[in-house]
């Protein structure tokens, strides 16, 4: 029996010919772009290009821990990150919960779109129906406030307010998506084990407590574990298109993804961007090794690797 290789290669190239188009898309768009880490070790000259600018060892990364921003856009992309994915999955496992008990079908379809549809919008219309919201001088918010006498909020000048907007947004465009992955993995239960329960006595909570949220563990770990990979990787979509350049939120809503953008674009400082941008990589990697590490000692089986 052959065992080689090429043999095994050839045994298997349909499966192999499904699988390149994302290995290319990796190789291309995720490796391929890593040769690019040298220019946070180097201060970068148009005219000597990559390879001849000069070497400046960590000064780049001096410069960022120096200024003391560090700590804040860390701390920031952290949190909200965390509050994003234990807010978001509760609330995503809770509505396909919900969706699974609904015995109407059609009512099931239509609020299934519903709650899917914000998915599909882009952070650019998010940002622009946020800004119809909370406008000082015209916005519904402050339209409603004047209506019955309360004092007007502005929300584009006070950080506080943006902590629990940006948490908001980030929920309503993601739940309809999220609750997808949950409700597969409910409807793939055996049916025949919720009949011998109701058999048994068991009221529709307990069923959810002793069969669903059981059945549901595989998938919640390795959804949240790969979630954690991303800790220290904001969504800058949401950031950059709901707050903008408003230098009076930055302390509560500046993340790394934000932080390098400006850095980049604005200060064009190209070496310092791709130092901090090394250093948010370094912080997820060891982040998902260390999460994965964890979940192998009380759980192997529902580990990543």
């Amino acid at each position: 029996m052959r065992t080689g290789l090429l043999y095994r290669l050839k045994s298997k190239k349909t499966l192999l010919f499904m699988i390149a188009p994302a290995v290319l898309y990796f190789l291309l768009f995720s490796y391929v772009p890593m040769a690019g880490i040298v220019l946070a070790f180097k201060q970068y000259r148009y005219d000597l290009g990559i390879m001849g600018s000069p070497w400046v060892g960590f000064d780049n990364f001096k410069f960022f821990f120096m200024t003391g921003d560090a700590f804040r856009v860390t701390r920031n992309t952290m949190l909200y990150n965390a509050a994003f994915i234990i807010i978001n999955n509760l609330q995503q496992i809770v509505v396909a919960i919900l969706m699974a008990e609904i015995g109407s079908k059609l009512f099931r379809k239509t609020a299934q779109t519903l709650m899917f549809l914000p998915y599909f919008l882009s952070w650019v219309v998010v940002g622009a129906v946020a800004y119809n919201l909370f406008n000082y001088e015209h916005g519904t918010v402050n339209t409603l406030l004047r209506s019955l006498h309360i004092p007007e909020l502005d929300i584009y000048t006070t950080p506080e307010y943006w902590k629990y907007i940006l948490i908001f947004f980030s929920a309503w465009k993601a739940v309809g998506y999220g609750a997808v992955f949950y409700m597969a993995s409910i409807l793939s239960i055996d049916r025949e084990t919720y009949e011998a329960a109701e058999i048994d006595g068991a009221n529709v909570f307990q069923r959810i407590r002793y069969i669903t949220l059981p059945s549901l563990r595989p998938t919640i770990t390795i959804l949240v574990l790969l979630a954690i990979g991303g800790i220290f990787r904001g969504d800058f979509g949401l950031f950059y298109q709901l707050v903008g350049n408003n230098g009076l939120l930055y302390q509560t809503t500046d993340v790394i993804d934000t932080y390098v953008y400006r850095s980049l674009l604005v200060n064009n400082e190209i070496g310092m961007s791709s130092a901090i941008g090394f250093y948010q990589s370094i912080l997820c990697f060891a982040t998902i090794m260390v999460t994965n590490f964890l979940v192998r000692k009380s759980d192997k089986e529902n580990a990543l690797f």
